[in-house]
């Protein structure tokens, strides 16, 4: 039996982003940050969303080989995996307004289990009708 070992970079993620951010630990200047009144927060559902894109695209070129390694190597369990995967399933128009809430000013629009629940019709017009729906 032949094991492959691959290395996977998923991205910085929680307290190591601020500090790999922050710049050298000794001595020099530090590059100038914008104020982080002017960066603002994704909405999480924007990042689950890009997550689900971008686990996609790894799972197609063969950078990884099934969801169950996925979701080994982004340290979730695979009910999770398949709770983000999952968002793949709604109509490309939602999507890209997911993907874009933060500029649209619509951050607390919607919440990840409502979209669960849209994504499992699988007629497009029905879960634009359900977003609808619920955005109200």
């Amino acid at each position: 039996m032949t094991k492959v070992v691959r290395k996977l970079d998923l991205g910085a993620r929680g307290r190591h982003v601020a500090a790999s951010r922050r710049g050298p630990a000794t001595g020099g200047s530090a590059p100038a940050e914008p104020a982080a009144a002017d960066v603002g927060r994704v909405p999480r559902i924007s990042v689950l969303m890009a997550l689900a894109i971008r686990f996609d695209g790894l799972l197609r070129d063969g950078t990884v080989p099934n969801l169950t390694e996925l979701a080994r190597l982004a340290h979730v369990t695979q009910p999770r995996m398949t709770q983000i995967m999952n968002l793949l399933h709604l109509a490309p128009d939602i999507q890209e307004a997911l993907l874009f809430l933060h500029e649209s000013g619509r951050t607390g629009a919607i919440a990840e289990r409502d979209l669960r629940k849209i994504a499992a019709c699988l007629m497009w017009p029905e879960q634009r009708r359900h977003l609808a729906r619920s955005a109200r």
